[in-house]
């Protein structure tokens, strides 16, 4: 079977897709390294040198089988997207089974929150943002 154009017709029910890493610009890989690791807990994936300075860097929360972040070290091009990647909203939504005990270990080890954590009909949240600025959700879903 094929469309109009005579092109084989996709069976979408049998496909097997996922997003497995989201790039984040950053300005320093080690210095990212340390914040994801360090300020937000999350573990370091991969490290590998690519030539040329560049590296494939890959973080994510602990025991996550989810999608990840590949930290992307900035061009001089891409040097203002940094911190800006989605225009000021928020970017990034990290979900936890427990939210009080990530946002006290979040902010005792320095990252900043924008508004105190609120009860919403979907969880319980708070925005907060990465070292460059990025703005994340913290949710617990309900």
């Amino acid at each position: 079977m094929s469309d109009r154009a005579g092109m084989p017709l996709i069976d979408y029910a049998l496909m097997s897709q996922r997003i497995a890493h989201v790039a984040l610009i950053v300005r320093d890989y080690d210095e990212a390294i340390e914040f994801f690791t360090g300020a937000m807990g999350f573990q370091l994936i991969e490290d590998a040198a690519l030539g040329d300075g560049k590296r494939w860097v890959v973080v994510g929360p602990q025991g996550a089988s989810g999608s990840s972040l590949l930290l992307a070290r900035a061009t001089p091009e891409q040097g203002s997207s940094v911190g800006n990647q989605s225009g000021g909203r928020v970017f990034l939504f990290l979900h936890t089974d427990e939210f009080w005990r990530d946002y006290r270990a979040m902010r005792a080890k320095g990252v900043k929150f924008n508004e105190e954590p609120r009860e919403e009909i979907y969880g319980t949240v708070a925005v907060f943002e990465d070292l460059y600025g990025n703005r994340w959700d913290l949710l617990q879903p309900k």
